[in-house]
């Protein structure tokens, strides 16, 4: 089947429905090909999608000259597509995606709070990422936002009232957790609904850590951009700026060079292998098997000094620019790495051996806080969340892009769908890294690195899509006719593994939530932006 043969089907689907596509195009944001319809049809266009089980995304508007632009990212086969409508800005009203996909919930509860966009049939009103900090009618995305004037105004009230919904029934207890808690974990709230130890149910309420990056970046030049990118999840800085990267490059022609891709393609491995090392011994730590956490740490801590030496940082930020690579890596370089990766592969095959003939990690983790396939599939899960529970989606095999299109990575797809699971997806996404990254070097001569970048002639938009280690990460960017930065929104992929955890910790008993929550290891900061 080739690309987006499927869509046809799709628009066949649309015109039965009377939905009206005004306008096509498969350049605009590719390699996603983008719909536009009338706002009164944007609820029917989700309902067909979701009928022909297309996975659902991301949300982000855009306001412009008195309208407000809405786009919403689908995924079928490895293809993306963008639906796109417009509302005027004294009346954002659009129906809601959410009777169809349920997981676009928290998406449009974002853009309700941040642009004031209203979804009619939205079943779910409360605020979600501002809390009390600005009044009803202030929206920050919009262009008469004044941030001195709104901080200046009066003080933000106390964030104690946010209406959780409660379960009520005999021996029924509810359990407030956070939002600060007692260890080095960014603030979010947990309210547990429990019988006993049994967890009836989990609501979270997150937004704490709202930085206002979407903000932040309007008027940022692409260089500036991409260093903000790259903390949007410090654990994810390679990520976010490659995704940043992506989406300016493709709005302005300007792609990099081989020998960049492949400098970057190493860089991000080298993030997920260093991130799945210290969440393996967290998760064997809480549970008690403290001896994993200190193998992993002194892996991993082997791993980030190597980072420093080579390309001048431990977690690899602002090693991205707009058009390439700030670090190059030389002969030495390769063969420091290479003596790493056969150091690497032995002491972990010998440590993984270990940890999967444990009974005791097995009484704990197996059969512990588990995502069904279908529960994952309708959340949309991607990264070790959705591989561990059948959602094997990996934009480096199911769309890949340079280097991965030239040197095709291996890919790891569990069903069991539990701890033990997610700790195994770990695993053998160490192995294939390390394999991968081999065969990179292999072919990796030193060179000049061959960065061409220049600052479009006009206003342009464009989409980065790239597989940070927790997965799926969407990046829309569009410069001004100055070549600024006039709208930025990255997706993590823990919007969709948070909702994921609620689902997780239901009919697990309390004392199982931390490692379940370690499992799932969803960024606060990287959803709350």
């Amino acid at each position: 089947m080739g690309r987006f043969d499927w869509l046809s089907e799709y628009l066949a689907r649309l015109e039965d429905e009377h939905v009206l596509v005004r306008r096509g195009s498969a350049q605009k944001l590719a390699p996603a090909h983008v719909l536009e319809i009338d706002a009164e049809d944007w609820g029917r266009a989700a309902r067909q999608a979701s009928l022909m089980e297309y996975r659902w995304c991301g949300l982000w508007g855009d306001e412009n000259a008195g309208q407000i632009r809405v786009y919403a990212c689908l995924e079928n086969d490895g293809d993306y597509l963008v639906l796109q409508t417009a509302v005027a800005t004294d009346m954002p009203v659009l129906p809601s995606h959410v009777p169809s996909y349920p997981i676009a919930d928290r998406p449009e509860r974002h853009a309700q709070d941040m642009l004031g966009l209203v979804f009619s049939d939205s079943p779910d009103e409360r605020r979600w990422i501002r809390h009390q900090a600005w009044p009803e009618s202030s929206y920050p995305l919009r262009r008469n936002f004044s941030l001195p004037e709104q901080a200046a105004s009066q003080p933000a009230p106390a964030d104690g009232d946010y209406p959780f919904r409660a379960i009520r029934g005999e021996g029924v207890c509810e359990i407030p957790v956070g939002p600060v808690h007692a260890g080095i974990i960014e603030p979010g709230h947990f309210r547990f609904n429990v019988v006993g130890e049994e967890i009836l149910s989990l609501e979270q309420h997150l937004g704490y850590v709202h930085k206002g990056i979407e903000k932040a970046a309007v008027g940022r030049s692409p260089e500036e951009l991409v260093r903000l990118a790259g903390r949007v999840s410090g654990d994810s800085s390679v990520a976010h700026a490659w995704a940043a990267c992506q989406a300016l490059e493709r709005a302005s022609g300007c792609y990099p060079g081989a020998r960049d891709v492949e400098l970057r393609g190493l860089f991000c491995e080298r993030e997920r292998v260093a991130n799945h090392l210290g969440d393996i011994g967290a998760i064997c730590n809480d549970v008690g098997f403290a001896f994993a956490l200190y193998q992993c740490s002194r892996l991993r801590e082997d791993w980030l000094r190597r980072n420093r030496e080579l390309f001048g940082h431990r977690l690899l930020m602002d090693l991205l620019v707009p058009g390439g690579v700030t670090r190059d890596l030389d002969s030495a370089g390769v063969e420091s790495l290479k003596q790493d990766h056969q150091r690497l592969r032995q002491e972990t095959d010998e440590l993984f051996d270990i940890l999967l003939d444990q009974p005791s990690l097995e009484d704990r983790l197996l059969n512990t806080g588990v995502l069904r396939p279908a529960t994952a599939k309708a959340l949309g899960c991607t990264g070790y969340v959705g591989k561990a529970s059948g959602q094997g989606f990996d934009l480096r095999i199911s769309n890949p892009y340079p280097p991965y299109a030239q040197l095709p990575m291996t890919g790891v797809c569990l069903s069991e769908g539990d701890v033990m699971a997610r700790v195994q997806v770990r695993m053998e996404e160490i192995r294939h890294s390390l394999a991968w990254m081999d065969q990179l070097l292999e072919r990796f001569s030193p060179g000049e690195s061959s960065r061409d970048w220049r600052i479009p002639d006009g206003p342009c938009e464009g989409l980065g899509l790239v597989e940070g280690w927790r997965g799926e990460i969407i990046t829309y960017v569009r410069l001004d006719a100055s070549g600024r930065v006039a709208r930025f929104f990255p997706r993590d992929p823990s919007w969709h593994s948070w909702p994921a955890l609620e689902r997780i910790v239901m009919g697990n008993i309390v004392p199982d939530f931390p490692v379940c929550n370690k499992s799932v290891n969803g960024s606060y900061s990287g959803q709350d932006l």
